[in-house]
C-alpha cells in the first residue's frame, strides 16, 4: 500500500510560543545531558563511584541516573545521544557486575519495584533502536529467564507464580538479604516513616519496640520467612520485560506466558474480592499471613501500598493488553484503584500521617489550608491508613490505554472530588518525573489552553535548576564512594533530562510508568531524511486532543530554509490504524506544492483522505504548519518494535 503523503501549506505566521519553547527545550537538554556525562561518568561510561555495596539494594540507582535519556532521543534529541546511552548502559552493567549485584548482565535477584525502575533505560534503548542485535539478544535472553522451562527456576508453572519476591539471573533468592534477614532494627531512620513491616510479630507493637535486640532479630526472621518467599504483586512488572522481547518477533511462548501470569493474578483477585499482594509456594493467597490477602513484600501494608501494588497491576494489565491487542484485562488494574477510592475521605494537606507528603505537597502547591480528597494507600490489621491525595497518573493510565468510558468516569470523579484546581501548573520535578497529569488532562479537554506554554517554561526552569546544581557540586568531578557519604540517589536528583512535558505534548501520552512501564505513545515520529526516530530539527509538535476515535496534532516548521520530512506512526509501537486524515490547505501556490489550488492566497480549504495504514508521511516546507485530525481504530494492528525508515532524501 502506498503511504499517504501530505504537504503542509498554511503559513506559520508569527511563530507559536509553544513551538519556540519546545525547540528551545530540545536545545537546552542537548547541552545538559553532556554536562552530566562530563561531571559524573568515566570515559568508559560508568558512573564515578569508588565504594562497595554490601546488600542487594542499589543497582536501580545507577540506571535511574539515565532512565529517560533514551526517551529524549526517541522524541528528537541529539544524534549522538543514542550511542552515548548505549555506552552508559553497557558500562554501568559491567560496573554492577563488578560490585556483585549483576550476573549475565542482569540483576542477580531483587524485588520488581526496583527492577522495574532500573529497566526503564533498557526498554527505552530497545524501542529507540530495535535493529541493534546486541540489545535484541539481551531482551530475549532476559525474558526467557521467566519462562517455565528456564533453568533459573524463577517461575513455577504448577501454581502460575514467581517463586520469590527477590528473583533474577540467579533464580529465586530466598529472604530479603543480609541487611534484614538477620535483624530489622529500629535505628533505621529512613525506614521508620513506613512503620512496621509486619504487624503481627509477637512482642512488636510499635517501632520503638525494635530497639530491643531480641525483638529486632525476631522481626528480621519473620520477614525472612514470610516476606522473603512466594509470589508478590509487584512481580507483575516482570510482564513488561517479557513483552519487550515479544515486540521484536512475536514469539508465541512469550505472549502465552504473559497471558497465563496476568490471568492467574486476575483469578486470585476475583476470588478474594480484592487485589491480593501475596501468594505462598503452595499457590495459596495469604499462606504466610494467616489467610489474609494483604501483607506481602512491597504490598498493601509495607512500605508503599497502592503506590507499588497499583503500578504493578497497571504494568501487568497493559502488558497483557499489548500482546492481545485489547484492553479486556484492565480489570486487574481497576481493582486496587477502586479499593482505595471506596475508602476516600476529606483531609488536610498537612496530615502528618502521610509517608509520601513531600511528593504530593509539591503536586498541590502551597495551598491555603483547604481540605482535599485523600485516599488510603495502605492496609494493616487495624484497617486502612496512610491517607494521601490520589496519584492521578494511575487513573490517567487506566483511561489512556483502554479509552473506556467507565475509566473516563473514574478519572472525572477523581477530578471532581479532588478539592484542588486541575488547571494549575505547579513547578516541581519528582523522582518519577511525573505528576503534571491534571493540568495536561484539562488541556486535552479544552479548558486549559495555556498548558503547553506554561509546562514548557516549567521544564526549561527545571533544566536550568539542575544545571546550576551540577555547577555548584564541588565533588562532582571526583571519584566518590559509600565511605564518602555518597547518596546513591544523588545522580537521580541531578539528572537534568526532563521528558514528561515533551512526552505529553508531542506524543499524546502520560509519562512512562516509573516502576517498569514500556514507552507507549498515541503518535510518534521519524525524521525521514535522517533515518532516525524523533522530530526533525526545527519541527515542533503538539497533540491537542485525543479520544477513542482519533487524535488531533499540529506540526510547525520553525526553520527558514530547510524542508523537513517526517513519518507519523500511529501508536508508540505502530498499533493503531489510521482510517482517514483531515487537514487544511492554503489557497494559492508555493514552490514544491503538488496540489492544484483555486482559492485566493490566505484562504484555506479542508481536505480529507482515506488512509487504512498506521503511517502517513508529512512534508513541512520552511515557515509552514499543519493541523491534522487522524481518525483511528485503536489497537487494530499488532504492537511491534518499528525501525526508522531508510533515508530517501529528495534532491
Amino acid at each position: 500500500m502506498t503511504v499517504r503523503e501530505i504537504t503542509a501549506s498554511v503559513p506559520t505566521g508569527p511563530a507559536p510560543t509553544w513551538a519556540v519553547l519546545q525547540r528551545r527545550l530540545f536545545d537546552e537538554l542537548d547541552g545538559a545531558w553532556r554536562t552530566f556525562r562530563d561531571r559524573y561518568t568515566e570515559p568508559d561510561g560508568r558512573l564515578r563511584f569508588g565504594g562497595t555495596i554490601d546488600d542487594r539494594d542499589g543497582a536501580d540507582d545507577f540506571y535511574e541516573a539515565f532512565f529517560n535519556w533514551p526517551a529524549l532521543y526517541r522524541l528528537g534529541g541529539a544524534d549522538d545521544l543514542l550511542p552515548a546511552v548505549k555506552l552508559h548502559w553497557e558500562a554501568v552493567t559491567r560496573q554492577l557486575t563488578e560490585l556483585g549485584l549483576f550476573h549475565h548482565e542482569f540483576e542477580r535477584g531483587y524485588d520488581w519495584f526496583h527492577q522495574g525502575e532500573a529497566l526503564l533505560m533498557f526498554y527505552g534503548i530497545c524501542a529507540a533502536d530495535p535493529a541493534d542485535q546486541r540489545f535484541r539478544e539481551r531482551a530475549i535472553r532476559f525474558a526467557e529467564q521467566y519462562l517455565p522451562q528456564s533453568p533459573t527456576g524463577n517461575y513455577d508453572p504448577r501454581i502460575k507464580a514467581v517463586r520469590a519476591p527477590h528473583n533474577g539471573s540467579d533464580g529465586p533468592r530466598p529472604g530479603l538479604g543480609p541487611q534484614w534477614d538477620d535483624r530489622f532494627g529500629g535505628e533505621q531512620s529512613t525506614m521508620r516513616p513506613y512503620g512496621l513491616p509486619l504487624h503481627d510479630v509477637p512482642g512488636v507493637a510499635e517501632w520503638n519496640d525494635l530497639a530491643d535486640e531480641e525483638l529486632a532479630v525476631r522481626m528480621g526472621h519473620h520477614m525472612r520467612d514470610r516476606l522473603g518467599r512466594g509470589d508478590t504483586a509487584v512481580n507483575l512488572a516482570v510482564t513488561a520485560l517479557v513483552v519487550n522481547a515479544w515486540l521484536y518477533d512475536h514469539d508465541p511462548r512469550l505472549a502465552s506466558w504473559v497471558r497465563e501470569y496476568v490471568d492467574a493474578w486476575r483469578e486470585r483477585s476475583h476470588a478474594a474480592g480484592a487485589m491480593p499482594d501475596n501468594v505462598g509456594l503452595s499457590g495459596t493467597v495469604g499462606e504466610y499471613h494467616d489467610g489474609r490477602w494483604f501483607g506481602g513484600h512491597y504490598g498493601w501494608t509495607w512500605p508503599h501500598g497502592v503506590h507499588s501494588v497499583g503500578a504493578a497491576a497497571l504494568v501487568g494489565a497493559i502488558s497483557a493488553g499489548i500482546v492481545e491487542g485489547d484492553a479486556d484485562r484492565l480489570d486487574l488494574a481497576r481493582r486496587p484503584l477502586d479499593q482505595v477510592w471506596e475508602q476516600r475521605r476529606t483531609g488536610l494537606p498537612s496530615d502528618p500521617e502521610a509517608t509520601r507528603r513531600p511528593g504530593w505537597a509539591h503536586t498541590l502547591g502551597p495551598g491555603d489550608g483547604r481540605p482535599v480528597n485523600t485516599l488510603p494507600t495502605r492496609l494493616g490489621l487495624d484497617g486502612w491508613f496512610d491517607h494521601q491525595p490520589a496519584q492521578v497518573a494511575y487513573w490517567t493510565w487506566l483511561w489512556w490505554f483502554g479509552m473506556r468510558q467507565e475509566d473516563r468516569a473514574r478519572l472525572e470523579a477523581l477530578r471532581d472530588h479532588s478539592g484542588y484546581d486541575w488547571t494549575v501548573v505547579h513547578a516541581f520535578r519528582d523522582k518519577e518525573e511525573a505528576g503534571h497529569e491534571p493540568p495536561w488532562l484539562a488541556y486535552l479537554d479544552g479548558v486549559n489552553p495555556d498548558y503547553p506554554e506554561q509546562a514548557l517554561r516549567m521544564a526549561l526552569a527545571q533544566v536550568a535548576h539542575r544545571t546550576a546544581l551540577m555547577a555548584a557540586d564541588e565533588k562532582g568531578t571526583h571519584e566518590t564512594g559509600a565511605d564518602d557519604g555518597l547518596d546513591l540517589h544523588k545522580w537521580q536528583r541531578l539528572n537534568p533530562v526532563v521528558t514528561e512535558v515533551l512526552t505529553q505534548l508531542t506524543t499524546g501520552a502520560p509519562q512512562t510508568l516509573y516502576n517498569g512501564g514500556l514507552p507507549l505513545a498515541r503518535v510518534r515520529y521519524d525524521d525521514l531524511d535522517a533515518a532516525r526516530p524523533g522530530l526533525p530539527p526545527d519541527v515542533a509538535a503538539l497533540v491537542e486532543h485525543l479520544d477513542a476515535n482519533g487524535t488531533t496534532v499540529e506540526l510547525v516548521n520553525l526553520g527558514s530554509s530547510r524542508t523537513r520530512r517526517l513519518r507519523l506512526l500511529a501508536g508508540g509501537f505502530g498499533e493503531h490504524l489510521i482510517t482517514a486524515v483531515h487537514w487544511n490547505e492554503a489557497g494559492g501556490a508555493y514552490p514544491g506544492d503538488s496540489h492544484d489550488h483555486h482559492l485566493p492566497a490566505g484562504e484555506e480549504v479542508a481536505r480529507t483522505a482515506p488512509v487504512q495504514d498506521n503511517t502517513i508521511h508529512l512534508t513541512l516546507p520552511p515557515g509552514r504548519r499543519i493541523r491534522i485530525r487522524l481518525d483511528m481504530r485503536l489497537n487494530a494492528r499488532q504492537f511491534a518494535h518499528h525501525t526508522s525508515p531508510t533515508s530517501s532524501r529528495r534532491p
